[in-house]
């Protein structure tokens, strides 16, 4: 009975949570912000490049983006660029890294100047692209200027996508919520180490916490 209550209420935070008008935005006040979209995760020959390549292929995310990003400058909204980078011998985190960013540390990935640090050419910002300047963590708002650039531009809407799906988009979509933005999220613009951990945390966690939609919808409702 307690475990039937539990899963009511659980499919009724996803209803209230699940779009049921068509998506409207207003290109002043969007913004799409594109998360480590650099070629250690995006490319051959990256450093984490076969751990989200499955996922990459199966969702399409390096295209999807591409088009979703050539639609948001066409319509005025704001391409924001968030890569993550680190100097050489990783000083700026703990000396006893744990958990993804010992993964990171070990492999010797984003290193500041290094080609896998680099945005990848189909996304590399053009003019009038804003690049989030010193993510060195999951969240990109917690170490990085994308707050006073958000509230400077009058910016009201963020659209998320990028690395990985339930790690820096999901911990950036969690605090763009908390900090009172409508956040939205791309969910054929992301990609995790497995299909499972992709799927459910847009099925369990993103309704929570953004309107997670695909990007024809979002091209859709910029034209």
């Amino acid at each position: 009975m307690r475990a039937a209550a539990v899963q009511d209420g659980r499919d009724a935070i996803r209803r209230s949570a699940a779009m049921t008008e068509p998506l409207t935005l207003d290109p002043a006040t969007t913004a799409v912000v594109l998360i480590e979209f650099q070629n250690d995760f995006t490319t051959e020959g990256g450093v984490l490049h076969d751990a989200v390549a499955e996922v990459m292929a199966k969702t399409g995310t390096v295209p999807n983006t591409v088009a979703l990003v050539a639609a948001a400058r066409a319509a005025g909204a704001t391409v924001m660029h968030a890569p993550i980078s680190f100097a050489p011998g990783y000083h700026e985190i703990s000396r006893h890294p744990y958990g993804i960013l010992k993964g990171v540390v070990d492999g010797g990935a984003f290193v500041q100047g290094g080609w896998g640090a680099a945005i990848v050419d189909d996304l590399a910002p053009r003019p009038g692209d804003i690049v989030v300047e010193g993510k060195r963590g999951l969240d990109t708002f917690a170490s990085t200027n994308l707050d006073f650039i958000l509230r400077s531009k009058g910016i009201t809407t963020i659209v998320l996508g990028g690395f990985l799906t339930n790690c820096c988009v999901e911990s950036t979509m969690r605090t763009g919520y908390e900090n009172g933005y409508r956040v939205i999220t791309l969910t054929d613009c992301l990609a995790a180490t497995s299909q499972a951990e992709h799927d459910n945390a847009i099925a369990h966690d993103y309704p929570m916490f953004s309107l997670p939609v695909t990007s024809t919808e979002v091209i859709a409702a910029l034209s």
